[in-house]
């Protein structure tokens, strides 16, 4: 999500929600992707049709049937044993029904399983809605399953919430609320990572903003992290990480965490925001990282990383139609033998500030110094939603939407299409790309602060390439505007 407002505004604007369902098997849709890849549906049915509980205002609009913003785990033991996580039924102001998994152990057959981030779910956490679903799984194979928990008509509550899954995504168990606040505090932008190398170790970060008073110059945007070093059975208190009190109206948002697996070095990446007086604009912003050695206990001063040059995302042919993406939300990760950062995200450096294309900034000092931006979608095309992951042979994979198939004065329809691009040890000369998905029109998503795909897709190292989850939308199917979909990718 993308918090350009004080936390009231963020709430009403730019939540994202989703729904949870029981441990119904699901046969899984092969269809073809243009590279003949299997490209299967995770996503279906819909576990929350029956619910009646979340409606915000008169004006509230639930797009049944819509599965939204994925992310997806590989056990790190077995790459065939995978789980995806999603929004389920999308609000248009505000977060999801609730939130849902998808598991399968031989990476074809996936099996729905209800996430209890929600009062949608059978024995879910007592909140309206739910959004911002992450995935993790540790070297044990315990998989980590994190997201937030809204209400909007009995209180003004978020909470961080976090619940684990001893048997790959079947069943869910250690729910847990590691942190809650009322209005005027609002915590956004949760994400949650296993750690490689510490069995029964997972850590959770977010922004929590701080608008004590209410009002004008007083916003505040700390990074918060809370841990467990017992498999999800217990989280630490929740404490600020990254401070943001020295310069006035700055906030964080888009924490991720990456390890590198040779030191067990923790990086947290983030954007860093700063506001007018009013917060009515952004007088600047930059993505940084902190460092920590010591298993997350303590975090080093930020360093910049890289400008965040993003602008508003709209169709290109009719700019009053806006588009809900990745801009201000950093991928980054590591290079597993050589310790190479790297970090993908929205940037419109080379569209001289007139759109967004995918970019990428590496460090090969462990974060002290960066790169320049690197353009990595196809110049003069628009592109969003950046994911990045690092096989074991050091190639960089990223994959993102692109507008490519986007015809001159065409206003009725956002042809769209999900493309993967490879760079052997991260070398952008010998970068190939290759389409993965249909193209599909973006302008069916339901509507959130933007045609809304999610805030993130996801993508991570599989043994000998990489996998890949996303969301594509449906053409007249006002109950089933999108589904979510994954495929393994060989690289060669």
């Amino acid at each position: 999500m993308r918090a350009l407002l004080p936390p009231t505004a963020v709430a009403t604007a730019a939540l994202l929600l989703v729904t949870v369902t029981g441990t119904t098997p699901a046969a899984a849709d092969r269809n073809p992707a243009p590279d003949g890849s299997p490209l299967i549906r995770v996503s279906h049915g819909d576990p929350y049709a029956d619910c009646t509980i979340g409606a915000r205002s008169p004006d509230s609009v639930v797009y049944p049937g819509t599965e939204v913003e994925p992310y997806l785990s590989v056990d790190p033991r077995d790459p065939k044993r995978v789980v995806t996580v999603f929004q389920q039924d999308r609000w248009n102001d505000g977060a999801a029904r609730g939130l849902v998994a998808s598991w399968t152990t031989d990476g074809r057959t996936f099996h729905r399983s209800t996430l209890p981030f929600s009062l949608c779910a059978p024995g879910g956490a007592d909140f309206e809605r739910a959004s911002d679903p992450w995935v993790s799984t540790g070297p044990d194979g315990t998989v980590y399953a994190g997201g937030e928990g809204v209400d909007f008509t009995r209180s003004t509550r978020s909470a961080l919430l976090a619940a684990t899954s001893r048997d790959g995504g079947r069943t869910w168990q250690n729910l847990t609320t590691t942190h809650v606040d009322e209005e005027p505090f609002f915590n956004d932008k949760p994400s949650l990572t296993a750690d490689p190398n510490r069995k029964g170790t997972a850590y959770q970060v977010w922004d929590r903003l701080d608008n004590d008073p209410p009002g004008p110059g007083a916003l505040d945007g700390p990074g918060y992290i809370s841990l467990t070093r017992d498999g999800g059975r217990t989280w630490s208190r929740a404490r600020p990480f990254v401070d943001t009190s020295a310069v006035p109206n700055t906030q964080t948002i888009g924490h991720v965490i990456v390890v590198d697996r040779r030191t067990g070095t923790l990086y947290d990446f983030f954007d860093r925001i700063t506001y007018s007086d009013d917060l009515s604009t952004v007088t600047e912003a930059h993505y940084a990282m902190v460092t920590s050695t010591d298993a997350g206990e303590t975090w080093s001063a930020p360093i910049t990383v890289a400008r965040d040059t993003s602008v508003p995302e709209v169709d290109p042919n009719d700019p009053t139609k806006t588009l809900r993406a990745g801009a201000t939300l950093p991928s980054p990760a590591v290079d597993p033998k050589t310790g190479t950062l790297y970090m993908a995200y929205e940037g419109s450096d080379f569209s001289g500030g007139s759109f967004d294309s995918v970019q990428l900034v590496r460090s090969t000092d462990g974060g002290r110094t960066w790169g320049t931006p690197e353009l990595i979608s196809p110049r003069g095309v628009p592109a969003f939603s950046p994911s990045i992951a690092v096989d074991e042979r050091g190639t960089v994979a990223l994959t993102y939407y692109d507008l490519r198939f986007l015809e001159p004065g065409d206003t009725t329809t956002l042809p769209t299409a999900y493309q993967l691009a490879t760079l052997p040890h991260g070398d952008v000369r010998r970068r190939s790309e290759r389409r993965i998905s249909r193209v599909f029109d973006w302008l069916q998503a339901p509507f959130a602060g933007g045609y809304f795909l999610g805030d993130y897709q996801g993508l991570v190292a599989d043994g000998k390439g990489v996998r890949a989850v996303l969301t594509e939308t449906h053409s007249d199917a006002p109950q089933n505007r999108t589904d979510v979909y994954t495929t393994s990718l060989h690289i060669p």
